[in-house]
């Protein structure tokens, strides 16, 4: 059992709910697994098709993560110190791939370029669907950091460019380690953009084994070894963040003078444009031929129309479930160096580098086990959001916990305010803006999600991306254009506040911060 910081008992307990919370998909695959015995688990699990669907997914993962870390800094970097032409068009729009599905994404990719099935395709998706990530927290954090260092840099004779390498980019390294963590999970949970671009990785393979001979001991062996590589991943960005401070807020309210481009502005803005094009344009190309065949059919708009409302309804209902449980083990993380809050943090983030289908078959495990009043409710597909969600809010929230000057609490509880009430009146209304932008980062994402979705739905309940799936799945694609169409613009309002949040300078001395761990 996880435990608490001194003298807030309390807050380690909340923290220690949730992240038992959010592990009990691991025990349901431990029971799983074991479940024809150790003998049979150990030859499942060293055979080498696992050996192969484990390279397979690494290979994947290593260079989206590293592709979104080079993009993603690089563009943050370009919007917003630089004089780059149309800075401002390129910061939102680049936002947008955010309210893309990868699905969407890599159907309109494969129906156009079908010579792209495999792992370069896989690859190329992911990336343009992941890259986001990156970029909106590291533009906050070169949005809103105090450029005197940068300034006593150059005048101790450092060029521009050394500037840059040495001094900005270098303050900003654990937030960027943050984004890719995100992103190495993401791809590591994607389902739908791997299975359109016929790419075997871990999730697919784990799918198959469910439905060719609905095999499940197999299944959760895979996912087992997903979980390791999800927790290798967060290791791994927790050691880079070792030692390393991410200080954003301005010592002086003010911006920095944008480095002049030069001659560079021409290759710079054909970057831009690449990339936007890449994640942006040829999606909404492939979605207009959709839109185009629609109108040979006769569209229900008011099934539309009603499945629209429900996925916004259950979105915002994710977000707010799980920005508040999120938050106690934002806190604790934050606020304690025990071991006890680093496993509460790495918790949540276990679950999230698990694929949907495995979340939704373990919480309906679960359901019929242990919960069967709210079996086959909207409540239980709320379990499995924050299960699968959590650490898209404890990431931002504890980014600006961490932020945070330590000596505002102090004065606080020095003034007589109890630790409730500073975190009332201190605490969440510094990292208000963050925990903002990760509750519509949860939203964006619940709007998305597919795979515990088809599982979990209440009868008679869909989500506009359950019906794009099931008419994609019967080639209606014409048919399936409105659903693609009507996600998107659910998407768009909640990836405006994201970008408007999270590229926000600070107000009244207190900043943004980004999308962290």
């Amino acid at each position: 059992m996880i435990g608490s910081p001194r003298g807030r008992p309390v807050l380690g307990a909340a923290a220690s709910a949730v992240a038992l919370l959010a592990l009990a998909p691991l025990c349901y695959l431990v029971i799983r697994a074991f479940d024809g015995g150790t003998e049979k688990a150990w030859g499942l699990l060293f055979r080498q098709r696992t050996l192969d669907l484990m390279l397979r997914s690494i290979a994947l993962t290593v260079v989206v993560a590293v592709s979104c870390v080079v993009l993603g800094v690089g563009l943050a970097w370009l919007t917003t110190r630089t004089d780059l032409p149309l800075r401002r068009f390129f910061g939102v729009c680049l936002t947008i791939p955010l309210a893309i599905p990868s699905y969407v994404a890599g159907y309109t990719w494969i129906s156009q370029f079908p010579s792209l099935a495999g792992f370069a395709g896989a690859a190329l998706v992911l990336t343009a669907s992941s890259f986001p990530l990156v970029m909106l927290p590291v533009s906050a954090a070169l949005a809103s950091a105090d450029p005197g260092m940068s300034e006593v840099a150059r005048t101790l004779g450092r060029s521009e460019m050394w500037t840059v390498l040495t001094v900005e980019l270098r303050r900003v390294a654990p937030v960027a380690a943050a984004g890719a963590l995100l992103a190495a999970l993401y791809t590591l949970s994607d389902f739908g953009a791997v299975a359109l671009m016929r790419y075997e990785a871990f999730t697919l393979g784990i799918y198959n084994a469910y439905r060719g001979g609905f095999d499940r001991t197999a299944a959760a062996i895979l996912g087992l070894v997903l979980v390791v590589l999800a927790l290798v991943c967060t290791l791994i960005e927790r050691w880079v963040r070792r030692g390393a401070t991410a200080r954003i807020g301005s010592g002086t309210p003010r911006r920095a003078e944008p480095v002049r481009l030069g001659w560079w502005r021409i290759p710079a803005s054909m970057c831009a444009i690449g990339v936007l094009t890449m994640s942006v344009l040829v999606p909404l190309a492939g979605l207009m031929r959709w839109l185009a065949r629609s109108v040979r059919f006769t569209i229900d708009w008011s099934d539309v129309l009603a499945t629209t409302v429900k996925t916004v309804e259950l979105s915002a209902t994710a977000a707010v479930v799980v920005t508040v449980l999120a938050f106690p083990v934002a806190l604790f993380a934050a606020r304690s160096s025990s071991s006890a809050a680093r496993m509460a943090e790495i918790s949540t983030y276990v679950a999230h580098g698990l694929p949907g289908i495995t979340v939704g078959l373990a919480v309906v495990f679960l359901g019929i086990r242990f919960l069967p009043s709210i079996y086959q409710t909207t409540t239980l597909l709320i379990v499995a959001y924050v299960v699968l969600f959590l650490p898209l809010a404890v990431g931002s929230t504890r980014s600006a916990i961490d932020a945070s000057p330590l000596v505002l609490e102090d004065v606080s509880r020095v003034l007589g305010s109890g630790r409730v009430r500073t975190d009332l009146r201190v605490t969440i209304p510094i990292a208000l803006p963050a925990v903002t932008a990760g509750a519509a980062l949860v939203f964006l994402t619940v709007a998305k999600e597919l795979p515990a979705t088809l599982m979990l739905r209440p009868r008679g309940v869909d989500t506009l991306a359950t019906e794009l799936w099931s008419t994609a799945q019967v080639f209606k694609y014409g048919e399936a254009a409105p659903y693609a169409l009507a996600l998107i613009l659910v998407s768009a309002l909640p990836t405006f506040v994201l970008g408007r949040v999270l590229r926000g300078n600070s107000v009244g001395g207190r900043t943004v911060t980004g999308v962290g761990t």
